[in-house]
This record gives C-alpha cells, sequence and structure tokens, in this order.
C-alpha cells in the first residue's frame, strides 16, 4: 500500500522573522504551499527557496477563508496547516509521520507552546492549547471568521487523536509586534461583530477590557509567568477595550 501524502499549509503577509525556521521543519513534507498576502519583505523568496508553491492572492478576505484557499490549492492525501510563525518540534515531526503510516484518526490535534516576546508562556489561557490541523482531505475546514477562525470538522462527531510534541508558536516577537497585533486584531474583532448585528459602547468597552485582564491574570493565572503573564493581561485587556470602542464607531452613522 503506498505510503498517504502530506501537504503543508500556510498563508502569509510580511512574515520573514521565523518563515525559514517553520519551513525548514516541516521539509519531509510532499507538498507546501504557501498563500501570499502581498508580502512586501522577503517572504515570498524564503518560501519558493525551501521549494514551497507561492501563490499570490492580495485580496484580503479574513483568516478563515483565506487559509480555506490554502487547503483548496493543495492536492495531498492529508493536509497540517501552520501559520508562519509557528515551527513544527522534532518530536512532533515524528509524532505526524507516525500517524499518516497508520491512522486511527481522521483529524489530529498538537500541543501549542506560545511564546510571548522570547519568554515561553506556561498560563493565562495560553498553554496547554490543543488545536486540531493535522487532518485527512475532506474531513475539515476553517471557519469563515475574519480572526479567530477555528477548524470545523465535516462530521462533527468524529474522533480526534492527539500528537506528541509541540508546536513552538512564536506569536509575538517584540513590543512592535504586540502593538501591531493589538490594532490588527480589535479591528478585525469589530467588524466580525458587527457583520453579527452586534453593538458596542464605551461602557462596555471598559467592562469587557476589565474582565479580560481579571480573567486572563487572575482567573487562569497568568501571574504565575511574571512580567510576561501581566504583559499579557493588559494586551489582553487593550484589545478587548478597543474592540468594542471600534465597534461603537462603525455602529455610528456616518
Amino acid at each position: 500500500m503506498t505510503r498517504p501524502t502530506l501537504g503543508i499549509a500556510l498563508i502569509t503577509f510580511n512574515a520573514a522573522a521565523r518563515l525559514a525556521q517553520c519551513l525548514e521543519a516541516v521539509s519531509f513534507a510532499d507538498e507546501i504551499v504557501v498563500l501570499d498576502g502581498g508580502s512586501t519583505d522577503a517572504t515570498v523568496g524564503i518560501a519558493e527557496a525551501h521549494g514551497a508553491r507561492v501563490i499570490d492572492a492580495p485580496d484580503w478576505p479574513g483568516f478563515g477563508p483565506q487559509k480555506n484557499r490554502a487547503l483548496d490549492a493543495l492536492g495531498t492525501d492529508w493536509i497540517l496547516s501552520i501559520d508562519a510563525d509557528e515551527v513544527v518540534s522534532p518530536e512532533l515531526a515524528v509524532a505526524i509521520r507516525s500517524a499518516l503510516g497508520r491512522p486511527n484518526a481522521d483529524v489530529y490535534a498538537v500541543d501549542r507552546l506560545s511564546n510571548f516576546c522570547g519568554q515561553w508562556v506556561y498560563h493565562g489561557g495560553w498553554y496547554p492549547d490543543w488545536i486540531p490541523r493535522l487532518f485527512k482531505r475532506g474531513a475539515a475546514r476553517f471557519s469563515d471568521d475574519l480572526v479567530h477562525e477555528r477548524l470545523v470538522r465535516s462530521n462533527p462527531d468524529a474522533k480526534i487523536a492527539r500528537l506528541n510534541g509541540k508546536l513552538m508558536h512564536y506569536s509575538y516577537e517584540d513590543f512592535e509586534d504586540v502593538l501591531r497585533k493589538l490594532d490588527a486584531y480589535s479591528t478585525a474583532g469589530a467588524q466580525q461583530r458587527q457583520a453579527a448585528g452586534k453593538r458596542g459602547s464605551f461602557g462596555l468597552a471598559v467592562s469587557r477590557g476589565a474582565w479580560a485582564f481579571i480573567r486572563t491574570y487572575f482567573l487562569r493565572r497568568g501571574f504565575l509567568d511574571g512580567r510576561a503573564g501581566f504583559m499579557i493581561a493588559v494586551f489582553n485587556a487593550q484589545t478587548v477595550y478597543y474592540r468594542f470602542l471600534k465597534l461603537a464607531q462603525l455602529n455610528q452613522p456616518r
């Protein structure tokens, strides 16, 4: 019996910082597709140098739809969807190859460990972080959410197995990255809520932002991560605060 083929699906936009490391870690795959949203840095050159097939897709429809475009561009039996700031550990690579050799599920979850400005984070709701990422073609697709997309199984009752090893997530490289993502995520979150018919206000922004800090720092024990835990709690609070302020602005009559 022939070995099932594996494809890697990535979406990128100015992702040169970790892309080489990301692609080197999945060099065992049969096909790599990089769907690029119009990068102006070295992203495309790095992807091509590592054997990826680059597809230019500058018309940004949101994270979910963009990831589904990358899935559709692959012709392999199995798909591993990762982000350009994620690195498959050697242990996870072994587990992936082993699972494809003798699969016992159509969807597999990986254990993601995230790094915030140079520190690995184990609390605050960031870890453990089991996320489905490896799946048989047709067994799953991403939701159409603009941000915070999720993998949706074709059969909701289908089993999700877990893989050994870690998916190392370099989520925030530095403070400039934190501020850039705060602005982008709060804007996308506001747009997504407006499309769903929800409304925002200053009162909601303050109360939801405060609750985000309390939940992250105290209830989810973010304080155990020291300075990084506090910064993450503040980041979460600010993201929620600006999300609802921007939503209120979007709802105002022009």
